[in-house]
């Protein structure tokens, strides 16, 4: 059967982001306080988890001396096991699919996966199902009620109380990366999954060079975007972005990276195209990692948006873009 007649590959939701260190040392210390919790090392891999029920979010893995710094890939929960078997049977040769592989003992929560390769630039992209969840963890967020100037929901001789902490990640909210075809992976990326634009930006020239996909998943809401990408000289990540609680949760936890003496990259501010409050910072191998908040969640009712290229359609608020984001 031509790939032509075969449904998309579906997928869930996100689902973790592989990085390999020359400096494990310091990125694992980096992600306990940007607020993962270890859970496991199996090998030369560190596995740590959110709050959330995902077996993991996030996998840290030690390369062997002289080895690389790299993006490992990011995978996502696909809806079933005959995804697995279409990915496998369908993607372009030049994506490399493997065989449907046995994780069970490999990583957390076992499962299975394919790992695919990009068509253009050859990152690896895994989609995995049967992963068997973990239960949630109480972060122990206080709960709050604000005081409006006419709206006053905070009973008298009541305080807002917090702890000096890192913020607890819920899960992987979406990862994004530079790549150099953009009309290519625009049309793979459409083509084999469920990805439905949420946002298209042009240039000048009104060409499309930066993509926002969510997930069609019909009348069930989503989160803005899963997996981004624009058009660039180079491929690399740009970064990964990880939910958290509330902004207060979010500040406090800039606010202790910042005295671990840790880079910000951008932030703290507010997105105009999903809305999220965000934070953005470099670990110790220079990679951007995102704690955001607030994010909008659509579903399939509403269209595509397009917005032409600029600093202002980034944010509404907060500090002005710096160049460092825009490598």
């Amino acid at each position: 059967m031509s790939a032509t007649t075969e449904p998309q590959i579906q997928l869930v939701r996100p689902a973790y982001v592989w990085y390999r260190h020359q400096d494990a040392e310091s990125a694992k210390r980096f992600a306990a306080d940007f607020g993962f919790v270890e859970t496991e090392q199996i090998g030369n891999t560190t596995f740590f988890r959110g709050y959330g029920s995902d077996p993991f979010v996030l996998a840290v893995e030690s390369s062997p001396e002289g080895g690389v710094t790299e993006f490992g890939g990011a995978a996502f929960v696909v809806e079933s096991e005959a995804d697995l078997e279409r990915a496998v049977r369908v993607l372009p040769k030049e994506c490399k699919a493997t065989e449907i592989q046995d994780l069970m003992g490999q990583v957390p929560g076992g499962g299975k996966r394919v790992t695919f390769y990009d068509p253009v630039d050859g990152f690896p992209f895994h989609l995995v199902h049967g992963q068997t969840p973990v239960e949630k963890r109480d972060p122990g967020f206080p709960v709050l009620q604000f005081n409006y100037p006419d709206e006053k929901n905070r009973p008298p001789n009541t305080f807002q109380r917090f702890q000096k902490r890192p913020a607890p990640v819920h899960k992987l909210g979406h990862f994004g990366v530079c790549l150099t075809n953009f009309a290519k992976c625009y049309e793979f990326y459409t083509k084999y999954f469920n990805f439905f634009p949420s946002e298209l930006v042009h240039n000048d020239q009104g060409v499309d060079n930066t993509v926002f996909f969510r997930l069609d998943r019909g009348e069930e809401f989503v989160d803005h975007h899963c997996f981004f990408f624009f058009e660039g000289p180079k491929y690399h990540v740009h970064h990964s972005s990880f939910e958290t609680h509330d902004f207060d949760a979010q500040v406090l936890g800039h606010d202790w990276l910042r005295h671990q003496g840790y880079t910000n990259c951008w932030g703290v501010g507010r997105h105009v195209m999903g809305s999220q409050i965000f934070d953005y910072w470099f670990d110790p191998s220079g990679f951007i990692m995102e704690h955001y908040v607030d994010g909008d969640l659509l579903d399939m009712k509403e269209p595509t948006h397009h917005t032409k290229a600029a600093p202002d359609n980034l944010h509404v608020w907060g500090p002005e873009v710096p160049a460092t984001f825009l490598q």
